[in-house]
């Protein structure tokens, strides 16, 4: 319905603002141009809300903290038009007055900024008040309490000490939300638990204290006068993971003059020093768990893991082949692997894909190791520019997990020039 609403939004208001214009510009004949505006607007309203979608004004928000800021809205319009100007540059022939473009991109923010106003009060309507369920000492649970009587839209609907009966209270108690009173209890939940509550639609929130701050927190909202940071165990919205693969998509394109003939090459120089298989094949930990065959030039020797299985591989491992070595150092090896890129089962930059075997034993002793592949893994990630080949695994973690939660396309074109040094450099 909000998609809706916007672009109607967009649409009408286009056509306001031109018959708007007529008193306040002479000779602005914008009645003769009124057939020509309803497809030419329609083509406007539609740009702008890809832009929206991209932009992430479509995720589900959250009931309780983060809404879409009026900054966003405003940049995000703003993007949207100067859209439309680089699209009437292609055809030729504006789709739209300049003056009433840029009237546009200043009375627009508040039309749709209007639209979820609404939308979050019909919603608020339909489901009714949040039901908070409260987490930790009785006393820090009854200065909660407090705090939440003055806020209309929100109903508390139990407490709880013991972190372990919370999933079940959600449930039992239809909470629409957790609200942590205690630091200590987000270690008891920390993943999977958070993932489970998320998955049925519960919001977890956590009381900022004052030690918190020191972390500089940057999403802090308010619930009843109270400081809380909402937390989620998923980390790239649906807008984003969309708007990543239509990036990895461009890349390819826009690469291939160089990475076709470069793959070509190298497999001329495989085929003379390796022969056949070319390819070295293997399974390997794709997006939420999925196995996938990863593609490789064959560098080593055909029994490189035999009979003893999987050996991991070493900075001067024997079992290369002599002359390829230098194929693994530039990374150009792993150019099939943009074949995985184009068919969706890897990106170019992300978490590095696992063996099957090495994810079972990370997860058991590593909490949360699974989350790395909310996102398919990538060619290359923050781990690989940033840690060495001798790197921890929980260390590597804490690397590829800052990358999704800080996900933007300007990271994605940072590590990728990063790779290109680290490659130059031959730095493992």
């Amino acid at each position: 319905m909000l998609h809706v609403a916007d672009l109607l939004l967009v649409y009408a208001l286009l056509f306001l603002i031109t018959l708007g214009m007529v008193p306040i510009r002479p000779g602005f004949n914008a009645m003769a141009h009124l057939p020509r505006y309803a497809w030419t607007y329609a083509v406007v309203a539609l740009i702008h809300l890809i832009v929206f979608e991209i932009g992430g004004l479509y995720d589900r928000e959250r009931r309780l903290v983060v809404q879409t800021s009026t900054s966003r809205l405003v940049m995000l319009v703003w993007i949207a038009s100067l859209m439309v100007g680089l699209v009437s540059w292609l055809m030729g022939e504006f789709l739209i007055p300049r003056s009433v473009l840029i009237a546009y991109a200043v009375i627009g923010p508040a039309g749709l900024w209007l639209n979820r106003w609404t939308s979050r009060r019909l919603r608020d309507r339909a489901d009714g008040p949040a039901r908070l369920l409260l987490v930790g000492a009785p006393a820090a649970a009854q200065r909660a309490e407090e705090h939440l009587a003055t806020v209309s839209r929100v109903l508390t609907v139990g407490h709880a000490q013991d972190v372990a009966a919370i999933e079940q209270l959600a449930v039992s108690s239809a909470a629409t939300g957790v609200l942590l009173l205690d630091g200590n209890a987000l270690g008891m939940l920390y993943a999977d638990s958070l993932s489970r509550l998320e998955s049925r639609g519960v919001e977890v929130l956590q009381v900022v204290r004052p030690q918190d701050s020191l972390l500089g927190l940057r999403t802090v909202g308010e619930v009843g006068g109270m400081p809380v940071l909402p937390l989620s165990a998923h980390i790239l919205t649906a807008s984003q993971q969309r708007l990543k693969r239509w990036s990895d998509l461009a890349v390819l394109a826009v690469s291939a003059p160089i990475t076709i003939p470069l793959g070509l090459l190298t497999t001329a120089v495989v085929a003379l020093r390796a022969g056949r298989p070319l390819l070295f094949v293997q399974n390997r930990v794709g997006r939420n768990g999925a196995s996938f065959r990863m593609l490789k030039f064959r560098t080593m020797r055909p029994d490189a893991e035999r009979p003893g299985g999987p050996v991991q591989a070493a900075v001067d491992d024997p079992r290369i082949i002599r002359g390829l070595g230098w194929l693994r150092s530039a990374r150009l090896d792993e150019l099939p692997q943009l074949i995985n890129v184009l068919k969706g089962e890897m990106t170019i930059v992300g978490p590095r894909p696992e063996r099957p075997e090495e994810m079972a034993d990370y997860e058991r002793i590593i909490p949360g190791y699974r989350r790395r592949h909310q996102i398919e893994p990538g060619i290359t990630g923050l781990a690989q520019v940033y840690g060495h080949y001798h790197t921890h695994p929980e260390f590597k973690l804490g690397h590829d997990l800052q990358y999704l939660a800080n996900w933007s396309l300007l990271t994605d074109l940072q590590i990728m020039a990063r790779t290109g040094w680290v490659i130059i450099t031959r730095r493992l």
